[in-house]
């Protein structure tokens, strides 16, 4: 996959990046994330997306980078979860940054975002001070901001921050229109999460997880006919080759799930009728639907 610009921060990602949720767990090895950072570089996926709230995904990456940590861009996520001092505040952010260091094992991190903040806690100042400091002492390069809604809208106003991560799907169109757009106009990079939506073509029946099933909820009401090469590749390629979106996340454990994504992204963009179909479904039935965070 050629790389990307991340926006106007100097760094380039791939369009697909490994999002590093699912190998936090207990099921998960040193050995399999070890298989999959390799795998991974193999099929050009250059970006890795982790976060403090991801059980032991950033310690398993610092083990698993080693000598192989600057042919990737890493993104972390801070901002909560730091013994001793209060979620969101300037304190939590700076010590957010040094322990992650730490875990990833690395003496800096690409990108570092502020993990769902609310945007009374950005119009405050103080993490993003903390966050823009600990760039200008060269343990972060990027500031970057993970989030939806009104946190995210003042997020791309703001100037503080290089990059964005949101929700880009099928059925998360709302912010191509608005923050995405905002964001390329500024220069700034966008992370598209979810890119797959959760997928919901595979459930015959409405899911008990709410998330999920609110996913299904807004595949079901876009009623797009089925795509020829499958739903898996038609969410990736329209995520992926949005306009303004940098590189979309996976969310996986699986090298073989990983590769498909890669694969359906190398086939370039929708077709320009299937793309058509896509949006105006969404201008019918979906335009009041908020960002899943």
């Amino acid at each position: 996959m050629k790389p990307r610009p991340l926006g106007r921060t100097g760094l380039s990602v791939s369009p697909v990046g490994l999002g590093a949720g699912r190998i936090g767990g207990p099921g998960v090895s040193d050995a399999d994330v070890d298989r999959l950072v390799g795998i991974a570089l193999d099929a050009g996926v250059t970006l890795i997306d982790t976060a403090r709230s991801y059980g032991d995904s950033e310690e398993r990456l610092g083990r698993a980078l080693g000598g192989r940590r600057d042919r990737f861009v890493l993104s972390t996520k801070v901002g909560y979860g730091v013994p001793g001092l209060p979620d969101w505040t300037g304190p939590c952010v700076s010590a957010g940054v040094d322990a992650a260091l730490e875990r990833l094992a690395t003496t800096w991190i690409d990108v570092v975002h502020l993990h769902s903040c609310p945007v009374e806690v950005l119009e405050r100042g103080d993490v993003v001070e903390s966050l823009a400091r600990a760039v200008e002492v060269g343990k972060v390069r990027v500031a970057a901001y993970s989030g939806e809604g009104d946190a995210l809208a003042w997020a791309v106003r703001s100037g503080a921050f290089g990059a964005v991560q949101c929700s880009v799907s099928v059925v998360d169109q709302g912010v191509l229109e608005g923050p995405v757009a905002a964001a390329s106009v500024r220069g700034i990079g966008v992370l598209g999460k979810r890119s797959l939506g959760n997928a919901p073509w595979r459930f015959a029946n409405r899911p008990a997880e709410p998330d999920v099933a609110e996913a299904w909820d807004r595949f079901c009401a876009l009623a797009l006919p089925s795509p020829p090469g499958g739903w898996a590749e038609f969410f990736a390629r329209f995520a992926a080759h949005a306009p303004g979106v940098s590189a979309v996340l996976v969310g996986t454990a699986g090298p073989g799930h990983l590769a498909k994504v890669v694969d359906a992204v190398r086939q370039g963009p929708l077709a320009d009728e299937e793309l058509a179909a896509v949006r105006a479904a969404f201008a019918r039935v979906g335009r009041h639907w908020g960002g899943r965070v």
